[in-house]
């Protein structure tokens, strides 16, 4: 008997016919499909890919980075003498701070991923990166704790296109169980470079007085510049979508939109619309992704908001506190490096970030009960390695298991609208009358990692089944109106 069971597949055209779709990809880009073939025989995979690397991922690494450092340079200013001039001390200030940024970054995300192939990527992006770069600027001279609350909010609209517009722009240039590595190596880089906010903003501290300027509002003007530059960089060096990139030559074009039409069907884009956008909201599946990668963020939020003050806590000095902050992200990237090269071995992803959770999990622990100091610094390496390697994790296992650019741009923006609920749970959890050691959130981080476990073998158990089914021709229709395609564990 055969079964309805099976995801939404896209209701555009784009991957039904995989024969049509191929000769339709030839036509758009020019190509004789014969002479295509040719040229694309003469073609080293390998060095084309590496080529492809070098030109997308270190631009959109870099400046994901001070995304990453003007979201997290609050726990940083803090204890350089923000909370005595703006009195973030009183009551839940600078909670409240913390949390209204992801608000409109939550918002925002799938209306920001909607327009993002209309406006095109040069355009819409360098428009976003200089508008958060200005607030970022701006908050230096902020008198009052409520304009800073403004500014908060205004950053949050402008970064809520930039997250998963690198996920969309990265899910669309690779095979699928190739995009793992290269999440991992950007959004670890990234995570690497942010992660010396600290260091950098107590340099930028000892500023304090010049110019008459206050030592954290330093922080925030040095860093808002930066981010400015990095937007005009953005606009020159920002690479587009592989169907509408100017760096590749017509054979390299037609050799990376073959291989991607091979593996998942979708190298054409279609368009989006708002029917398609609910049709795509539809799949269940999707606020997984989201839901679990919120349970990753949760402690990786919390230990960029707060790790500095936790370390206060445990009686070092504010110096030590702001340097003691980032060695944790270099074993971090080792870890995350290792579990994204075996998951896409193994094209596998579940028991990885089950894995990565456990880590957090212990982390947490250790940092929460340990009775000495060491053992609990020594739980921040494991919180933060589980935390940061799951991220990736999580956003590839969700842009492994669609098809179609429309569902592709709505996966993203809901999976990355998780991290703005991560952000936002962290932000409350994580009181001020519980500091500096933050046992209550410390709970909830522990809880929320036995959430994300059950959740990815729940995942993994579903798209096993299902795949099964498919197999046995139980079911109606192929997997994401994809003929051959099977989901990713």
């Amino acid at each position: 008997m055969r079964t309805s069971e099976h995801s939404n597949s896209s209701i555009s055209d784009v991957t039904k016919e995989p024969d049509l779709q191929e000769a339709k990809l030839v036509t758009e880009v020019g190509f004789d499909q014969e002479n295509a073939k040719v040229t694309i025989d003469d073609l080293d995979e390998r060095k084309t890919v590496r080529y492809i690397d070098i030109r997308i991922l270190p631009i959109l690494a870099a400046t994901y980075a001070f995304s990453l450092i003007d979201r997290i340079n609050l726990s940083s200013a803090f204890v350089s003498g923000m909370a005595i001039d703006l009195k973030l001390q009183v009551g839940n200030r600078y909670s409240i701070i913390a949390v209204l940024y992801f608000v409109p970054f939550i918002l925002f995300q799938i209306p920001a991923n909607a327009i993002l192939r209309r406006v095109g990527v040069r355009n819409w992006l360098s428009f976003i990166v200089i508008a958060w770069g200005a607030v970022q600027l701006a908050m230096g001279f902020v008198k009052h704790w409520g304009w800073l609350v403004l500014c908060r909010v205004l950053i949050g609209c402008f970064e809520a296109g930039f997250g998963p517009a690198m996920v969309f722009i990265i899910s669309t240039w690779y095979k699928r169980h190739e995009v793992h590595k290269r999440l991992a190596l950007f959004y670890l880089s990234s995570g690497m470079i942010s992660g010396f906010s600290p260091v950098l903003s107590y340099a930028l501290s000892l500023l304090n007085g010049k110019q008459n300027i206050t030592g954290w509002s330093w922080i925030f003007i040095i860093e808002g510049a930066i981010t400015l530059a990095l937007g005009i960089l953005v606009y020159f060096f920002i690479p587009d979508f592989p169907d509408k990139n100017t760096f590749l030559t017509k054979a390299q074009t037609t050799f990376v939109l073959l291989r991607v039409e091979e593996d998942r069907g979708d190298s054409i884009p279609d368009g989006i619309t708002t029917r398609k956008v609910f049709h795509h909201l539809g799949d269940w599946t999707i606020w997984i992704y989201g839901i679990m990668l919120a349970c990753s963020t949760l402690p990786a939020y919390m230990l960029t908001f707060f790790l500095p003050i936790i370390l206060r806590g445990m009686n070092f000095t504010t110096a030590q506190s702001l340097l003691l902050s980032s060695p944790q992200l270099g074993f971090a990237f080792l870890s995350a490096m290792f579990f994204a090269w075996i998951s896409d071995r193994s094209k596998h992803r579940a028991t990885f970030i089950a894995i990565q959770s456990l880590l957090t999990l212990i982390g947490c622990s250790m940092t929460a009960f340990a009775e000495s100091t060491a053992a609990r610094y020594a739980g921040t390496f494991f919180a933060t390695a589980g935390a940061m390697g799951c991220i990736p994790s999580i956003l590839a296992w969700g842009a492994n298991n669609v098809v179609s650019h429309s569902k592709r741009s709505v996966q993203s923006a809901v999976t990355v609208a998780g991290s703005g609920v991560g952000g936002i749970i962290a932000s409350t959890v994580f009181r001020q009358q519980d500091s500096p050691e933050y046992i209550p959130g410390l709970w909830v981080t522990i809880g929320a990692q036995i959430l994300c476990i059950g959740l990815a073998l729940m995942m993994s158990l579903r798209f096993y089944r299902v795949n099964r089914l498919c197999r046995e021709g139980r079911l109606v229709g192929p997997l994401e109106g994809r003929v051959g395609f099977f989901y990713t564990t």
